[in-house]
């Protein structure tokens, strides 16, 4: 019988909880022994949830690891930037480590983080939980197979959708590159990490363009108000904070905005807080349109975009191959073949429970495996396969700040 691992967290927000009802479906398999956790009343639900002990409950990250190793892995899901003083310390400590993605919000932290990595021979996993789905492993798998020949050109889009956009990258935690990653990496080092690890190249150079146009108060309607409560105008602004959070839906967004959930904690929570301001009244500076041209290995031509304006959460990826094209549409589920010469093929991938299309759950399974000591496949994420993503957003947000092509072969030995 394969023993139960225990973990330590810390940061018991949005991600933490996320893998935390992966422990919740599997008690025999795995245990959460200790949190850290700033917010009081998070902190206290989330030990209640998870049977923590009173002396392993801790209000900081601090206090958690100026312990003796309480667990066999610890996961991090902070904020971006309170991830690098965190896991320099795990490692010192011995845990083998989950990181929530970005790595770092700087190069200088993700650089940090990946020598403190090799200098004590850390487990680290990143969470690019895409990998871990099974509609991104039946990609792979097809494109392995050779069904659409030698591929030449890559098309991929990334729909954040409109009210995501406006939640995290406007109103949100996100919203500003002064306290948060840039999107590109915030968001985007996930879709790099697709094109690293699908097509098994790194990236040669990159150019990136990106504006912000719409959620600006040069954009704001006549009879805008500055917060969505009182504003003459909300009923018909598809942005509306009473609209996204005001509802019968207390999950993900609507669970970030505040600890009480009743429809006084809500409302009071538009009053006063950052995610009821008008999304043209806000201090965000993170771009709506961002687009990214890379080439991978010697001769892959990739078109990448993220938008904010698209009504459906996906990513679509077109590839044209020398025999064929494919389209993957996450969000549908479907992979479509089309052959030259031949007819078209629709597979359906199954997208089982947890966050990500199964990929959260997915990531926690192998980290628990890697925990008991198990042999894992090649593809998972450990640090060092995830610093190529981080490189390519790195790359990519140099690019569109200097507006020049960048060859990320130069960027990677002037700043190793």
């Amino acid at each position: 019988m394969s023993r139960k691992v225990t973990i330590a967290v810390i940061g018991a927000g949005n991600r933490g909880q996320a893998y935390g009802r992966f422990v919740t479906q599997y008690p025999g398999a795995v245990e959460i022994v200790a949190v850290a956790e700033p917010h009081p009343v998070r902190r206290r639900k989330y030990a209640q949830e998870q049977h923590i002990p009173e002396e392993n409950q801790f209000g900081c990250w601090e206090e958690l690891l100026a312990k003796p190793r309480l667990a066999d892995g610890i996961i991090i899901a902070t904020l971006d930037d309170l991830h690098v003083e965190p896991a320099l310390q795990a490692m010192e400590r011995g845990y083998t480590i989950l990181l929530e993605k970005p790595i770092a919000h700087t190069w200088a932290g993700t650089r940090l983080i990946a020598e403190k990595a090799r200098e004590t021979k850390a487990r680290v996993l990143v969470a690019h939980v895409l990998r871990y789905t099974n509609f991104y492993r039946q990609l792979k798998r097809l494109l392995d197979s050779g069904v659409i020949g030698e591929p030449r050109l890559v098309d991929h889009l990334e729909n954040i959708g409109y009210w995501h956009f406006a939640h995290s990258y406007v109103r949100g935690n996100w919203r500003n590159t002064e306290v948060a990653a840039p999107i590109i990496l915030a968001k985007t080092c996930h879709d790099f990490d697709l094109l690293y690890w699908l097509f098994g190249a790194q990236c040669q150079t990159i150019f990136s363009n990106a504006s912000l146009v719409h959620f600006t108060e040069a954009a704001k309607p006549a009879g805008a108000g500055e917060r969505c409560i009182d504003c003459r105008i909300e009923p018909q602004c598809p942005y509306s904070a009473r609209k996204l959070y005001i509802s019968e839906n207390q999950g993900w967004p609507v669970s970030v905005i505040t600890e009480d959930l009743s429809f006084a904690g809500r409302y009071q929570a538009l009053l006063e807080g950052p995610y009821g301001r008008c999304v043209y009244s806000c201090d965000n500076n993170v771009p709506d349109v961002q687009t990214v041209s890379l080439r991978l290995g010697s001769s892959l031509e990739v078109n990448m975009a993220l938008t904010a304006f698209a009504n459906k959460i996906t990513r679509i990826t077109r590839i044209f191959g020398t025999h064929g094209e494919l389209t993957a549409d996450f969000e549908a589920g479907t992979i479509e073949i089309h052959r030259f010469g031949e007819s078209r093929q629709v597979i359906r991938v199954l997208q089982p429970a947890g966050g990500h299309g199964g990929g959260d759950f997915g990531l926690m399974r192998d980290f628990v495996r890697l925990l008991r000591g198990e042999e894992l496949q090649d593809d998972l994420t450990y640090l060092e396969d995830s610093l190529e993503s981080h490189i390519m957003a790195f790359a990519a947000e140099e690019s569109r700040q200097k507006q020049q092509v960048v060859d990320v072969q130069k960027w990677r030995a002037t700043h190793s």
